[in-house]
């Protein structure tokens, strides 16, 4: 059985999160997405908020778990018994970085593996970030995250 996680801060999970997810779910037999617990960064919403919007998002898809994780992703991914760490690419740079963190799995990790997936064209300019600029400043969000996610979004920034 083949089991992946994709992690992320998902601060918010973007409609380019969501094609990843979705595209996941189709190609194995079972998803955890991991929402890192970054204590480096300060992130709009807690990682139980991040979850909580996750599992709302995903609902439809039978065989995709949210957990909430904090330590090294190569240890996550033993604790749950998958073999796979998926990753979304946009652009080259994302390949760089990314390219780098799997090659340091792979030596900390042997048994584990990384699948790149590139993120839908519409999707490869797409960050939390931005979602969560336009949103500081009153933009509209609604073509960038599921409804319910830009209103936590709203809510949370008093908008």
């Amino acid at each position: 059985m083949a089991v992946a996680v994709y992690p992320g801060s998902f601060d918010p999970v973007t409609l380019g999160h969501m094609d990843i997810i979705e595209r996941t779910a189709q190609m194995m037999d079972h998803v955890i997405i991991g929402v890192l617990c970054n204590n480096s960064k300060t992130p709009l919403f807690s990682a139980e908020n991040r979850v909580k919007m996750l599992l709302g998002v995903t609902s439809h898809l039978k065989n995709v778990e949210v957990k909430a994780f904090d330590g090294l992703l190569v240890d996550f991914v033993h604790q749950n018994k998958a073999d796979i760490i998926v990753r979304g690419l946009r652009a080259i740079t994302d390949f760089d970085y990314e390219l780098q963190m799997a090659q340091t799995n792979r030596v900390i990790a042997p048994d584990i593996d990384t699948v790149f997936l590139t993120t839908n064209l519409k999707y490869s300019y797409l960050s939390s970030s931005i979602v969560k600029e336009i949103a500081s400043y009153g933009g509209d969000i609604s073509g960038f995250v599921h409804p319910d996610v830009a209103r936590e979004v709203q809510k949370k920034l008093g908008r």
